[in-house]
C-alpha cells in the first residue's frame, strides 16, 4: 500500500489542491481503491469535496487519541466512486497535549492507520498542516513518500530544502530509513523571470524529482473546491484539469509529458 503525504511546511502551496485532486485521480481514472486523510485543523481536504466537517461527530484527531474509536467511525465516503477520507478539524490543534505523554506518540498515525491495509485500500494520501511540528512527524512516520508542492516565490528554495531535510532526518530517528521526496511540484506559476529563475534552481536541486508540468493559476480549479468537488466533476476539459491530471500522472508513476505546461487562467 502506497502511502503519500503532501507536505510543505509554508501556507498558500497548493498542498490539498494536489492532494484532493491526485487522490480524485487515482481513484477515477486508475480505478484505485483511496483513503484520503486530512490532518490539517482547517479541515479544507473534506470540505473541498463536499463534506461538511463541522457536524461530524467523529474525525481524525478521536482517531489518534481515542483507543476506543474505531477506524470505520471516523471513514466518509466521497462523491468520487473508490475515494474515501477521513476529515478533520479544529480538534487537531490539541493533538500534541493530548499525547504528550505517550513515549511512541510520532507512530500513532501510523499505528491506527494498519486497518487501512485491512480495508484494502491501494493508496492512502495525506494532506499535512502547514508546519513541521508532531503532527507532520506522525505524517511522515506513517508515510512511504512525499510530495513537496513548493510555491514560485523568493523562499521557495529555501523551504524546499528544509522539509527535503526533516525528512532525511525523521526517516532515520524513527526507524523509517527509506522515507524520501519523490516528487517535487512548482506551484503558483506565472510566466516570469523569477519563476523561470526559481524553477531552474529547483531543477538542479532535485534533478531526478522535480515535476515536469507546473501548477499554473486556474479559476475553474478554485471554483470547483467552492462547490465542493473536484476539478473533474467540476470542470473536466478545462486547463486545470489536464495540468492537474499530468501532475498526478507524474506521482503515479507514469511518464512524464514531453513539454510541461502550467495550466492559464481559465
Amino acid at each position: 500500500m502506497r502511502r503519500i503525504a503532501f507536505i510543505n511546511e509554508k501556507g498558500g502551496t497548493c498542498k490539498t489542491t494536489l492532494a484532493v485532486n491526485t487522490a480524485a485521480w487515482l481513484a477515477r481514472e486508475r480505478g484505485q481503491k483511496v483513503l484520503l486523510v486530512d490532518l490539517d485543523t482547517q479541515g479544507h481536504a473534506g470540505k473541498v469535496l463536499g463534506l461538511d466537517v463541522r457536524r461530524l461527530p467523529r474525525n481524525v484527531f478521536h482517531l489518534l487519541t481515542d483507543a476506543a474509536v474505531r477506524f470505520d467511525e471516523v471513514v466518509q465516503p466521497s462523491q468520487v466512486e473508490g475515494l474515501d477520507v477521513v476529515p478533520a478539524y479544529k480538534e487537531m490543534a490539541d493533538f500534541p497535549v493530548a499525547v504528550a505523554s505517550d513515549a511512541r506518540r510520532a507512530h500513532r498515525l501510523a499505528e491506527r492507520l494498519k486497518a487501512a491495509e485491512a480495508a484494502g485500500y491501494d493508496t492512502v494520501v495525506f494532506d499535512a498542516p502547514p508546519s513541521l511540528g508532531l503532527t507532520t512527524r506522525n505524517i511522515l512516520v506513517a508515510s512511504t513518500e512525499v510530495v513537496v508542492p513548493v510555491a514560485l516565490t523568493y523562499l521557495a528554495l529555501d523551504g524546499c530544502a528544509e522539509v527535503a531535510e526533516t525528512v532525511r532526518q525523521v526517516g532515520e530517528a524513527e526507524g523509517c530509513p527509506e522515507l524520501r521526496v519523490t516528487k517535487v511540484v512548482p506551484t503558483l506559476y506565472r510566466k516570469t523571470a523569477l519563476a523561470t529563475a526559481i524553477l531552474e534552481r529547483l531543477k538542479a536541486y532535485f534533478p531526478d524529482a522535480l515535476a515536469a508540468t507546473p501548477l499554473g493559476y486556474s479559476v475553474k480549479v478554485d471554483e470547483a473546491q467552492s462547490h465542493g468537488k473536484t476539478i473533474w466533476e467540476y470542470a473536466p476539459r478545462s486547463p486545470g484539469a489536464r495540468m492537474l491530471a499530468a501532475i498526478a500522472a507524474e506521482i503515479h508513476g507514469e511518464p512524464a509529458p514531453r513539454r510541461g505546461r502550467a495550466a492559464r487562467r481559465a
